[in-house]
Protein backbone atom coordinates (compact mmCIF):
# COMPACT_ATOMS: atom_id res chain seq x y z
CA UNK A 1 0.00 0.00 0.00
CA UNK A 2 1.63 3.65 -0.44
CA UNK A 3 0.00 5.53 1.72
CA UNK A 4 -0.40 5.80 5.83
CA UNK A 5 -4.62 6.69 5.17
CA UNK A 6 -4.20 3.21 3.54
CA UNK A 7 -2.25 1.56 6.23
CA UNK A 8 -3.62 2.88 9.04
CA UNK A 9 -6.59 -0.05 9.46
CA UNK A 10 -4.15 -2.81 8.90
CA UNK A 11 -5.14 -4.06 12.55
CA UNK A 12 -5.04 -7.47 13.92
CA UNK A 13 -8.86 -9.18 13.54
CA UNK A 14 -9.32 -9.54 17.04
CA UNK A 15 -9.04 -5.18 17.61
CA UNK A 16 -12.00 -4.97 15.33
CA UNK A 17 -14.12 -6.00 18.64
CA UNK A 18 -17.67 -5.43 17.26
CA UNK A 19 -19.78 -8.14 19.00
CA UNK A 20 -17.40 -10.03 22.06
CA UNK A 21 -19.11 -11.60 24.95
CA UNK A 22 -21.13 -9.89 27.40
CA UNK A 23 -19.84 -8.80 30.64
CA UNK A 24 -21.71 -7.10 33.34
CA UNK A 25 -20.27 -5.25 36.19
CA UNK A 26 -21.56 -3.99 39.36
CA UNK A 27 -19.95 -1.37 41.48
CA UNK A 28 -20.03 -1.82 45.43
CA UNK A 29 -23.51 0.33 46.29
CA UNK A 30 -23.16 2.94 49.07
CA UNK A 31 -26.80 3.67 49.48
CA UNK A 32 -26.20 7.51 48.14
CA UNK A 33 -27.14 8.68 44.56
CA UNK A 34 -23.87 9.24 42.76
CA UNK A 35 -25.29 11.26 39.66
CA UNK A 36 -25.98 13.97 42.33
CA UNK A 37 -22.53 13.62 44.04
CA UNK A 38 -20.41 14.05 40.94
CA UNK A 39 -20.85 16.39 37.45
CA UNK A 40 -20.58 14.18 33.56
CA UNK A 41 -21.70 14.78 30.57
CA UNK A 42 -21.06 11.33 29.17
CA UNK A 43 -23.69 8.84 28.33
CA UNK A 44 -24.33 7.07 30.89
CA UNK A 45 -27.45 4.69 32.76
CA UNK A 46 -28.29 6.09 36.18
CA UNK A 47 -28.95 2.90 38.66
CA UNK A 48 -29.05 5.28 41.63
CA UNK A 49 -26.20 3.36 43.64
CA UNK A 50 -23.67 3.57 40.48
CA UNK A 51 -23.85 4.49 37.04
CA UNK A 52 -23.05 2.65 34.10
CA UNK A 53 -21.32 3.56 30.59
CA UNK A 54 -19.62 1.75 27.81
CA UNK A 55 -18.30 4.34 25.56
CA UNK A 56 -14.57 6.06 25.85
CA UNK A 57 -13.58 9.13 27.46
CA UNK A 58 -16.26 9.08 29.87
CA UNK A 59 -15.37 11.61 32.88
CA UNK A 60 -16.78 12.17 36.09
CA UNK A 61 -15.72 15.26 38.50
CA UNK A 62 -16.00 15.39 41.78
CA UNK A 63 -14.80 17.25 44.63
CA UNK A 64 -13.63 16.30 47.77
CA UNK A 65 -12.55 17.84 51.43
CA UNK A 66 -9.84 15.85 53.46
CA UNK A 67 -6.67 14.20 53.31
CA UNK A 68 -7.43 11.25 50.87
CA UNK A 69 -9.75 10.01 48.18
CA UNK A 70 -11.49 6.72 47.16
CA UNK A 71 -12.82 5.89 43.56
CA UNK A 72 -15.77 3.42 43.62
CA UNK A 73 -15.16 1.31 40.16
CA UNK A 74 -16.11 -2.14 38.71
CA UNK A 75 -14.57 -2.58 35.26
CA UNK A 76 -13.14 -6.03 33.88
CA UNK A 77 -12.14 -4.87 30.97
CA UNK A 78 -11.46 -1.12 30.68
CA UNK A 79 -8.63 1.01 32.09
CA UNK A 80 -8.86 4.43 33.89
CA UNK A 81 -7.20 7.51 34.92
CA UNK A 82 -7.69 9.19 38.14
CA UNK A 83 -6.92 12.27 38.25
CA UNK A 84 -6.09 14.84 41.12
CA UNK A 85 -6.53 18.90 41.05
CA UNK A 86 -5.57 18.04 37.28
CA UNK A 87 -2.99 16.01 37.67
CA UNK A 88 -3.15 12.21 36.76
CA UNK A 89 -1.99 10.32 40.05
CA UNK A 90 -3.09 6.35 38.80
CA UNK A 91 -3.85 4.28 35.90
CA UNK A 92 -6.49 1.66 36.83
CA UNK A 93 -5.81 -1.72 34.40
CA UNK A 94 -9.42 -3.71 34.05
CA UNK A 95 -9.61 -2.76 37.59
CA UNK A 96 -12.39 -5.08 38.72
CA UNK A 97 -14.48 -4.43 41.63
CA UNK A 98 -12.50 -1.94 43.78
CA UNK A 99 -12.39 1.24 45.83
CA UNK A 100 -8.72 2.55 44.99
CA UNK A 101 -7.32 5.37 47.32
CA UNK A 102 -5.32 8.36 46.51
CA UNK A 103 -3.95 9.20 50.06
CA UNK A 104 -1.32 11.44 51.57
CA UNK A 105 -3.29 14.79 49.79
CA UNK A 106 -2.93 17.88 51.67
CA UNK A 107 -6.13 18.51 54.21
CA UNK A 108 -8.15 20.77 52.02
CA UNK A 109 -10.38 20.76 48.99
CA UNK A 110 -9.51 18.80 46.20
CA UNK A 111 -10.72 18.27 42.45
CA UNK A 112 -10.81 14.38 41.23
CA UNK A 113 -11.94 13.39 37.86
CA UNK A 114 -12.07 10.00 36.56
CA UNK A 115 -12.03 8.75 33.18
CA UNK A 116 -11.96 5.97 30.89
CA UNK A 117 -9.15 5.77 28.51
CA UNK A 118 -9.88 3.08 26.12
CA UNK A 119 -12.92 1.22 24.38
CA UNK A 120 -14.69 -1.62 25.52
CA UNK A 121 -17.79 -1.85 24.02
CA UNK A 122 -17.92 -5.82 24.82
CA UNK A 123 -18.52 -4.64 28.28
CA UNK A 124 -19.97 -2.42 30.94
CA UNK A 125 -18.50 -0.27 33.03
CA UNK A 126 -19.39 0.65 36.76
CA UNK A 127 -18.81 3.67 38.70
CA UNK A 128 -20.02 3.73 42.39
CA UNK A 129 -18.96 7.55 43.56
CA UNK A 130 -16.04 9.18 45.01
CA UNK A 131 -16.24 8.65 48.69
CA UNK A 132 -13.62 10.43 51.34
CA UNK A 133 -11.74 9.59 53.80
CA UNK A 134 -12.66 9.76 57.69
CA UNK A 135 -12.73 13.59 59.00
CA UNK A 136 -13.42 14.64 55.45
CA UNK A 137 -16.24 14.77 53.05
CA UNK A 138 -17.88 14.77 49.40
CA UNK A 139 -18.91 18.10 48.12
CA UNK A 140 -20.95 19.55 45.69
CA UNK A 141 -19.83 18.56 42.48
CA UNK A 142 -18.25 21.03 39.58
CA UNK A 143 -20.96 23.28 37.62
CA UNK A 144 -21.36 21.95 34.36
CA UNK A 145 -19.12 23.94 31.49
CA UNK A 146 -21.61 26.00 29.36
CA UNK A 147 -20.27 25.04 25.86
CA UNK A 148 -20.78 21.05 25.11
CA UNK A 149 -19.62 19.44 22.12
CA UNK A 150 -19.99 15.66 20.84
CA UNK A 151 -17.52 13.68 18.86
CA UNK A 152 -18.94 10.66 16.56
CA UNK A 153 -16.37 8.68 15.11
CA UNK A 154 -14.20 5.48 14.85
CA UNK A 155 -11.03 4.29 16.24
CA UNK A 156 -9.34 7.40 15.37
CA UNK A 157 -11.72 9.14 17.18
CA UNK A 158 -11.63 6.95 20.46
CA UNK A 159 -7.29 7.40 20.29
CA UNK A 160 -6.46 3.95 19.37
CA UNK A 161 -3.68 3.23 20.10
CA UNK A 162 -2.09 6.80 20.34
CA UNK A 163 0.39 6.28 23.43
CA UNK A 164 2.17 3.20 21.84
CA UNK A 165 5.69 3.60 20.51
CA UNK A 166 5.68 1.46 18.18
CA UNK A 167 2.80 0.50 15.15
CA UNK A 168 3.34 -3.12 15.86
CA UNK A 169 0.62 -3.94 18.58
CA UNK A 170 -0.61 -6.61 19.86
CA UNK A 171 -4.08 -6.67 21.27
CA UNK A 172 -2.95 -6.02 24.93
CA UNK A 173 -0.77 -3.33 23.72
CA UNK A 174 -3.79 -1.62 22.12
CA UNK A 175 -5.77 -1.73 24.91
CA UNK A 176 -2.91 -0.94 26.97
CA UNK A 177 -1.97 2.70 24.93
CA UNK A 178 -5.44 4.03 24.00
CA UNK A 179 -6.54 6.53 25.91
CA UNK A 180 -9.25 8.49 24.70
CA UNK A 181 -8.43 11.73 27.02
CA UNK A 182 -5.42 12.16 24.67
CA UNK A 183 -6.95 12.30 21.47
CA UNK A 184 -7.92 15.26 19.63
CA UNK A 185 -11.49 15.42 20.57
CA UNK A 186 -10.54 15.80 24.64
CA UNK A 187 -7.88 18.16 23.36
CA UNK A 188 -10.25 20.18 21.49
CA UNK A 189 -13.09 20.64 24.56
CA UNK A 190 -10.43 21.14 26.98
CA UNK A 191 -8.97 24.16 25.04
CA UNK A 192 -12.68 25.41 24.26
CA UNK A 193 -13.71 24.89 27.79
CA UNK A 194 -15.85 22.76 26.91
CA UNK A 195 -17.92 19.60 28.05
CA UNK A 196 -17.93 16.53 25.64
CA UNK A 197 -18.87 13.41 24.75
CA UNK A 198 -16.78 10.90 22.61
CA UNK A 199 -19.06 8.43 21.06
CA UNK A 200 -16.16 6.28 18.84
CA UNK A 201 -16.16 2.92 18.14
CA UNK A 202 -13.52 1.46 16.94
CA UNK A 203 -13.53 -0.45 13.47
CA UNK A 204 -17.07 0.15 12.72
CA UNK A 205 -17.89 2.50 9.56
CA UNK A 206 -21.28 4.13 7.82
CA UNK A 207 -22.11 1.22 6.35
CA UNK A 208 -19.24 -0.88 6.16
CA UNK A 209 -16.89 -2.14 8.96
CA UNK A 210 -13.19 -2.15 8.61
CA UNK A 211 -12.69 -4.95 5.72
CA UNK A 212 -15.95 -5.91 5.41
CA UNK A 213 -16.19 -7.56 9.22
CA UNK A 214 -19.39 -8.02 10.82
CA UNK A 215 -21.79 -6.63 7.89
CA UNK A 216 -24.71 -7.23 10.38
CA UNK A 217 -24.08 -3.52 11.71
CA UNK A 218 -22.52 -0.54 11.45
CA UNK A 219 -21.84 2.50 13.58
CA UNK A 220 -25.55 3.50 13.40
CA UNK A 221 -26.33 0.17 14.68
CA UNK A 222 -24.89 1.22 18.12
CA UNK A 223 -25.45 5.26 18.18
CA UNK A 224 -28.42 5.29 20.24
CA UNK A 225 -27.08 3.20 22.98
CA UNK A 226 -25.44 4.00 26.64
CA UNK A 227 -24.56 0.49 27.08
CA UNK A 228 -22.90 -0.68 24.07
CA UNK A 229 -23.18 -4.72 25.17
CA UNK A 230 -27.17 -4.52 25.70
CA UNK A 231 -29.12 -5.09 22.57
CA UNK A 232 -31.57 -2.54 22.28
CA UNK A 233 -30.53 -0.26 24.71
CA UNK A 234 -31.50 3.34 24.44
CA UNK A 235 -29.59 6.47 25.92
CA UNK A 236 -32.36 9.05 26.91
CA UNK A 237 -30.33 12.73 26.61
CA UNK A 238 -31.49 14.86 29.73
CA UNK A 239 -32.55 18.10 29.34
CA UNK A 240 -28.81 19.61 30.16
CA UNK A 241 -27.32 18.20 27.38
CA UNK A 242 -27.71 20.29 24.22
CA UNK A 243 -24.32 20.85 22.19
CA UNK A 244 -23.65 23.76 20.22
CA UNK A 245 -21.31 21.33 18.30
CA UNK A 246 -21.44 17.71 16.65
CA UNK A 247 -18.60 16.74 15.44
CA UNK A 248 -19.17 13.46 12.55
CA UNK A 249 -15.91 12.10 11.68
CA UNK A 250 -16.96 8.04 10.09
CA UNK A 251 -15.95 6.78 6.40
CA UNK A 252 -12.30 5.38 7.11
CA UNK A 253 -13.59 2.00 8.05
CA UNK A 254 -16.10 2.07 5.05
CA UNK A 255 -13.03 3.11 2.18
CA UNK A 256 -9.87 2.27 3.89
CA UNK A 257 -9.84 -1.25 2.44
CA UNK A 258 -10.41 -3.36 -0.81
CA UNK A 259 -14.03 -4.71 -1.32
CA UNK A 260 -13.74 -8.27 -0.74
CA UNK A 261 -15.15 -11.06 -2.66
CA UNK A 262 -18.64 -11.83 -1.98
CA UNK A 263 -19.32 -8.21 -0.39
CA UNK A 264 -22.33 -6.63 -1.66
CA UNK A 265 -20.92 -3.69 -3.48
CA UNK A 266 -19.38 -2.31 -5.87
CA UNK A 267 -16.97 0.84 -5.52
CA UNK A 268 -19.82 2.79 -7.05
CA UNK A 269 -22.77 1.48 -4.92
CA UNK A 270 -20.21 1.44 -1.69
CA UNK A 271 -19.94 5.08 -2.37
CA UNK A 272 -23.67 5.92 -3.16
CA UNK A 273 -24.79 4.23 -0.26
CA UNK A 274 -22.03 5.80 2.03
CA UNK A 275 -23.77 9.24 1.22
CA UNK A 276 -27.52 8.04 1.37
CA UNK A 277 -26.46 6.89 4.93
CA UNK A 278 -24.70 10.44 5.48
CA UNK A 279 -27.30 12.07 4.90
CA UNK A 280 -29.61 10.43 7.00
CA UNK A 281 -27.20 10.51 9.42
CA UNK A 282 -27.25 14.29 9.55
CA UNK A 283 -31.08 14.29 9.55
CA UNK A 284 -31.18 11.82 12.58
CA UNK A 285 -28.92 14.73 14.37
CA UNK A 286 -30.61 17.64 13.16
CA UNK A 287 -34.12 16.25 14.32
CA UNK A 288 -32.30 15.22 17.90
CA UNK A 289 -30.61 18.86 18.57
CA UNK A 290 -32.28 21.38 16.50
CA UNK A 291 -31.39 23.92 14.26
CA UNK A 292 -29.39 25.70 16.30
CA UNK A 293 -26.87 23.01 16.40
CA UNK A 294 -23.44 23.37 14.44
CA UNK A 295 -22.90 20.01 12.84
CA UNK A 296 -19.51 19.68 11.31
CA UNK A 297 -18.79 16.62 9.07
CA UNK A 298 -15.16 15.49 8.45
CA UNK A 299 -13.67 14.35 5.40
CA UNK A 300 -10.66 12.60 4.93
CA UNK A 301 -8.80 10.64 1.67
CA UNK A 302 -10.56 8.63 -0.34
CA UNK A 303 -13.90 9.65 1.40
CA UNK A 304 -13.62 12.94 1.25
CA UNK A 305 -15.43 14.14 -1.44
CA UNK A 306 -18.29 12.59 -0.92
CA UNK A 307 -18.80 13.72 2.75
CA UNK A 308 -18.13 17.40 1.04
CA UNK A 309 -21.37 16.53 -1.50
CA UNK A 310 -23.77 15.37 1.50
CA UNK A 311 -22.95 18.73 2.80
CA UNK A 312 -23.65 20.74 0.11
CA UNK A 313 -26.61 19.73 -0.69
CA UNK A 314 -27.55 19.54 2.80
CA UNK A 315 -26.72 23.36 2.68
CA UNK A 316 -28.55 23.80 -0.61
CA UNK A 317 -31.80 22.43 0.49
CA UNK A 318 -31.47 24.92 3.83
CA UNK A 319 -29.48 23.40 6.35
CA UNK A 320 -27.86 26.45 7.95
CA UNK A 321 -25.46 25.01 10.12
CA UNK A 322 -24.25 22.12 8.77
CA UNK A 323 -20.20 22.39 7.71
CA UNK A 324 -17.48 20.34 6.16
CA UNK A 325 -14.23 19.92 7.59
CA UNK A 326 -11.60 18.33 5.21
CA UNK A 327 -9.12 17.03 7.60
CA UNK A 328 -5.48 18.00 7.29
CA UNK A 329 -3.23 15.27 7.65
CA UNK A 330 0.13 16.85 6.65
CA UNK A 331 2.83 16.59 8.99
CA UNK A 332 1.13 13.39 11.03
CA UNK A 333 3.29 10.57 11.40
CA UNK A 334 0.50 7.76 11.82
CA UNK A 335 2.45 6.44 14.34
CA UNK A 336 0.36 5.03 16.88
CA UNK A 337 -0.60 0.91 16.75
CA UNK A 338 -1.37 0.02 13.46
CA UNK A 339 -1.12 3.02 11.56
CA UNK A 340 -3.03 4.99 13.84
CA UNK A 341 -2.93 8.79 14.88
CA UNK A 342 -0.03 8.87 17.95
CA UNK A 343 -0.58 11.46 20.59
CA UNK A 344 1.34 14.01 18.32
CA UNK A 345 -1.02 13.61 15.12
CA UNK A 346 -3.96 13.87 18.34
CA UNK A 347 -2.28 17.30 19.55
CA UNK A 348 -2.10 18.49 16.07
CA UNK A 349 -5.53 17.80 14.99
CA UNK A 350 -6.77 19.49 17.81
CA UNK A 351 -4.81 22.76 16.70
CA UNK A 352 -5.98 22.63 13.26
CA UNK A 353 -9.73 21.41 14.39
CA UNK A 354 -9.84 24.43 17.24
CA UNK A 355 -8.52 26.97 14.82
CA UNK A 356 -11.13 25.87 11.76
CA UNK A 357 -14.08 26.42 14.88
CA UNK A 358 -12.89 29.96 15.45
CA UNK A 359 -14.20 30.60 12.09
CA UNK A 360 -17.36 28.99 12.73
CA UNK A 361 -20.78 31.17 14.21
CA UNK A 362 -21.50 28.12 16.89
CA UNK A 363 -24.57 28.84 19.19
CA UNK A 364 -22.77 28.30 22.66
Amino acid sequence: MSSPWLRMLLAPAASLALLGPSATATAAPDGSDVAASVHTAGRVQDSGDVLRYSWPGVYFEGRVRGTAVGVVLDDPAADHDVQVDGATVATLVAPGSTTHWVRGLRDGVHTVRLVKRNDTPWSTSAFGGFVAAPGGAVLAPPAARSRQIEFIGDSLTAGYGNLSTSRDCTGEQVARTTNADAGYGALTARRLRADYQLNAYSGLGMVRNYNGGSPEVTYRSFYDRALLNVPGDVWHAPGTWRPGLVVVHLGTNDFSTPLNPGEPWTDDTLAAAYRAAYTGFLEKLRTRHGPGTTLLAVGAGPFAAHVEQVVEERAAAGDRRVRFWRLDDTGLDHGGCHWHYSARDHRLLADRLTSHLAGLPIRW
